[in-house]
């Protein structure tokens, strides 16, 4: 009939497959194929298919909102691509669900705390947290009120159920011996807080790939993954070693800080020293000289992140709920 909603069985008709397939690719489901998904999601958008309400399908009070929370400052948030990538996978993965995301960047240490009683007291469906420090109790008090979490990445000294992760071990390696490759001996590292599993993972794959290269660098300094602190960090290493031919950063932002500084200095790069970051945003294609970085996949990891968010929510099982994705290395002119 003309102007009548569209029903389950109308979209599950158009894509080919049975009513069940269509709930499951609605509900964020992984007992779907990727070409029955496919499918489904084409022909709800052909259809315009709007699902009903999630919470009619549970038998539990539902809220049908989740939060999004962000440990870092409101700067980094809205400055840096990692964030806006990262949120945009994750609304992807959210779209078919009617589930509403709720955005939180928590600043003080009383809006920290007026957070936690907020989504431990059932306010919200789930929460996905990301650039969480070691002593943030947040996830621990999340899990202990049994509201569904998945966290990106995770703090040190804490291993959560659902994670989904990069292997920055790995990465970092593989940018080392890329320098290696290019006859760098002097080779620096400008890693992260050491509370973090990132900047452990990244000095980690550091040293691994030195030691692989039967070479021994002590040449370390720490950002918090902003450009400032990449410059900052660079002029520490240039004191300490002014002949360093080469440095891998744990992130785009602070790479192009240290190269920033490096030109200050009156350094070529990469004639003087070759520089390679990690995320392969839009500030590594963009930065002059091109910036050579590790990609990370952050909009499958945003939607990841709600797939597994999703099953905990409706009390799906899920076969791994610790997802770690591959990065690759991009080479560009700086290296």
């Amino acid at each position: 009939m003309r102007g009548q909603r569209p029903t389950l069985e109308a979209v599950a008709a158009h894509a080919g497959v049975g009513r069940g397939t269509v709930s499951r690719v609605i509900n964020g489901s992984s007992r779907v194929s990727a070409k029955a998904r496919e499918a489904v999601l084409q022909a709800i958008d052909e259809l315009h298919y709007v699902p009903n309400n999630l919470a009619r399908a549970l038998v539990r009070r539902r809220t049908d909102t989740v939060a999004l929370v962000m440990a870092v400052s409101e700067d980094r948030v809205w400055d840096e691509p990692y964030f806006s990538v990262l949120v945009r996978g994750v609304k992807a993965g959210l779209a078919t669900t009617g589930l509403q995301l709720l955005l939180v960047i928590p600043q003080s240490e009383q809006e920290h705390k007026q957070l936690t009683h907020y989504l431990t007291a059932q306010h919200v469906d789930g929460v996905l947290l990301t650039s969480l420090h070691g002593d943030d109790p947040l996830p621990r008090d999340l899990e202990a009120s049994g509201v569904p979490t998945v966290v990106v990445g995770a703090p040190t000294g804490f291993e959560p159920a659902y994670r989904v992760d990069v292997d920055n071990r790995a990465a970092a390696r593989r940018a080392v011996i890329h320098l290696v490759s290019r006859g760098r001996r002097r080779i620096a590292t400008i890693t992260g807080p050491q509370d973090t599993r990132a900047g452990v993972q990244c000095l980690d794959g550091f040293h691994d790939a030195l030691e692989d290269a039967h070479m021994a660098s002590d040449l370390v300094a720490y950002g918090d993954f902003t450009a400032a602190s990449g410059a900052r960090a660079m002029r520490e290493l240039l004191l300490l070693a002014p002949d360093i031919d080469a440095v891998c950063a744990a992130s785009d932002s602070m790479a192009v800080g240290a190269m920033r500084e490096l030109k200050e200095q009156g350094r070529r790069v990469p004639d003087d020293v070759a520089v390679v970051g990690f995320d392969d945003s839009s500030i590594a294609r963009l930065s002059d000289p091109p910036l050579t970085s590790v990609h990370q996949p952050l909009e499958q990891m945003g939607r990841e992140m709600a797939r597994l968010l999703i099953a905990r929510i409706i009390g799906e099982p899920v076969a791994q709920p610790i997802v770690v994705l591959k990065p690759h290395l991009v080479v560009r002119e700086s290296s």
